[in-house]
């Protein structure tokens, strides 16, 4: 991971998924920008609890078996900047809300 020491406030993990036009992004967040976790395992804890809420609307009726089960996130570590944005290890850079 590429990082400036003196801009960096704390490290953390991201929630990413793979797009098409613009590749690895980070893909959780609130009205404050992007969710930071504290560990990793925290990050695996929300991708199970949003599949589980996806497998919970399949069940109900409400999604289809392949969009239920298909789990296209993952999490890296990522570094968190005086200026809210934060960096990867391939180097990308996000603001601090997403756009």
């Amino acid at each position: 991971m590429s990082e400036d020491n003196s801009s960096i406030v704390r490290k953390g993990f991201c929630i990413y998924i793979d797009t098409f036009c613009q590749g690895p992004v980070p893909t959780v967040s609130d009205q404050n920008g992007y969710s930071i976790f504290e560990t990793e395992l925290e990050a695996q804890k929300e991708i199970v609890d949003n599949m589980m809420t996806r497998l919970q609307e399949f069940l109900d009726g409400e999604r289809d078996y392949e969009d239920a089960i298909t789990v296209e996130e993952y999490v890296l570590p990522v570094f968190v900047h005086s200026d809210g944005t934060i960096t990867d290890a391939d180097g990308n850079c996000f603001s601090p809300r997403p756009e």
